[in-house]
């Protein structure tokens, strides 16, 4: 955790390079460490390794979904409370209600603005401080 309590540890998985740019840059600018993945895979290893405080996770990804993923990373006793929010291009009833299945905390719909992403970090992340303590 950072020391001033304002910066977070955010990963951005997402099969599109102009979404993990963009996210990247967004949440630079809002003072947060960023790690990116490019699919599921990719990201299970990077959640072992850095351990985030929040996870954006895409739904549509090649080899291992957004569900698959989340419903993984909620498995793990170690990452169960590390908050995740699922990014989709639709914004159906039916995939938010499909996330919060698999454990996701919230749902944005693409593209999102640089708004919506940190206060996304901001709702989820004093959540994840307030549990580690």
């Amino acid at each position: 955790m950072s020391t001033n309590g304002s910066g977070y540890k955010v990963l951005v998985i997402d099969d599109s390079n102009t979404i993990r740019r963009s996210a990247e840059i967004f949440l630079k600018q809002g003072g947060h460490e960023v790690l990116l993945a490019e699919d599921g895979f990719d990201a299970l290893s990077k959640v072992n390794d850095h351990k985030p405080h929040l996870i954006f996770c895409d739904i549509l990804m090649p080899r291992l979904d957004g569900y698959q993923t989340c419903a993984i990373i909620k498995r793990n006793a170690d990452f169960s409370n590390v908050p995740v929010v699922m990014l989709s291009s639709k914004d159906g009833v039916f995939d938010k209600a499909r996330g919060r299945m698999v454990g996701s905390q919230d749902y944005l719909t693409k593209p999102f603005t640089k708004d919506q992403l940190l206060q996304a970090v901001q709702q989820f992340g004093i959540v994840q401080q307030k549990e580690a303590q």
